[in-house]
């Protein structure tokens, strides 16, 4: 069958769906990196809701799709930037996300780590800040899960200074009862985090945040860095104290970044491996036993596909991934918390269903196909 898809050049064009899609091996746990994917929420499509109204989630479609990560050998990272915090799922959305997950997890064994912010206050005091982000950690250390610190806006617009930044961190990963993950999303993420560790300069900024970690190293079990610059994680990586893991935040160079070189690699934590889960644990297998090359072999293709869906502005690629996991039949509609289904383009939805389609993604390319065309019918694209 043959499928028609708009260009950004508003013409049509003709795409001949994959007839078979990829299909993993079963394997075991990862031997040689630590992967998380970063999961998505699934909306309730029913609910009766305007864009800024609390989030309404289905529940049971969402803990299902991250028994599906698990069953891959994945981690999940839970309530993140993928999740939609601050993005249409508010701290109430979140805590019951925490919570339920981790009920989950225990049940089905799965390694889970979950976000802590301060998005129950929009500003305020370092006194405020800190304590939002102790009332957050405390929800998740009750829940038995790993802490992931996140970047705070609050501390963003409130902080005069680096020393801001080390009085709160500090003051949390003392307090901490096991090491934390750290997380420096950077402002294509999230505008609101420009000039985040007290400098718009990268170079002073990554100073103040290997600062931080020097002080406490015992207390971070590492650093997610999103800044989508492979030369600065690499060389950012090398200065970690021992110990120290760097897990990847770069949808845009993960292969190269996970491989590695002589002087080391990165680990996971990575919102594209919510939509490429079985292929990403498939390619980790490769490097459990050495195969470098079988690992890029199978990942590198995946480049096109996570570029795609993280271009600019990167902050709505929630909107490709949840896109890809109806058509994959991981839900039953493409609906998303706060009206987010409307943030990319007809000609980029559909760019992101053939570069997905392209990999094997779709598990029944048949339902894919014909959910693709009605998403095009409401558009009005005949076939």
């Amino acid at each position: 069958m043959t499928i028609r898809l708009p260009s950004s050049d508003g013409t049509l064009r003709a795409y001949d769906p994959r007839p078979e899609p990829f299909r993993a091996a079963a394997g075991t746990a990862f031997t040689s990196r630590t992967v998380f994917s970063a999961a998505h929420v699934v909306a309730d499509p029913y609910a009766d809701v305007s864009p800024d109204s609390p989030a309404a989630v289905d529940w049971d479609a969402t803990l299902a799709f991250r028994r599906h990560l698990w069953a891959q050998g994945l981690g999940v990272a839970e309530a993140m930037d993928t999740a939609q915090r601050g993005m249409g799922l508010d701290w109430a959305g979140a805590a019951e996300l925490i919570r339920r997950s981790a009920a989950e997890a225990k049940a089905v064994g799965g390694r889970l780590a979950c976000g802590v912010g301060t998005d129950q206050i929009t500003g305020g005091s370092l006194t405020d800040i800190r304590a939002a982000y102790e009332e957050q950690l405390a929800v998740v250390a009750e829940s038995g899960a790993q802490a992931i610190l996140m970047a705070s806006r609050a501390l963003a617009a409130t902080a005069t200074g680096p020393e801001d930044y080390q009085e709160i961190y500090g003051h949390l990963l003392r307090q901490s009862a096991e090491p934390v993950v750290l997380h420096w999303l950077g402002p294509m993420f999230d505008p609101a985090l420009e000039g985040y560790w007290g400098s718009a300069d990268l170079d002073t900024a990554t100073e103040v945040f290997l600062e931080v970690i020097a002080a406490h190293p015992d207390k971070v079990d590492g650093i997610k860095i999103s800044l989508l610059d492979a030369g600065r994680e690499i060389a950012l990586r090398r200065r970690l104290p021992q110990g120290v893991r760097c897990y990847t935040g770069d949808d845009f160079h993960y292969p190269e970044l996970i491989a590695g070189d002589e002087r080391g690699f990165s680990h996971a934590l990575l919102g594209i491996f919510d939509p490429l889960a079985p292929l990403a644990a498939q390619a980790v297998r490769h490097l459990d036993t050495g195969d470098v090359s079988g690992f890029r072999q199978l990942l590198d293709p995946t480049v096109e596909l996570s570029r795609h869906l993280f271009q600019a502005p990167t902050r709505f690629y929630k909107t490709g991934v949840v896109l890809l996991a109806w058509l994959a039949g991981h839900q039953s509609h493409f609906t998303m918390v706060g009206g987010l289904q409307s943030a990319r383009s007809l000609p980029h939805l559909a760019r992101a269903y053939e570069l997905a389609d392209g990999l094997g993604l779709f598990p029944d390319p048949g339902l894919a196909e014909d959910r693709m065309k009605t998403l095009l019918a409401l558009y009005g694209v005949p076939q």
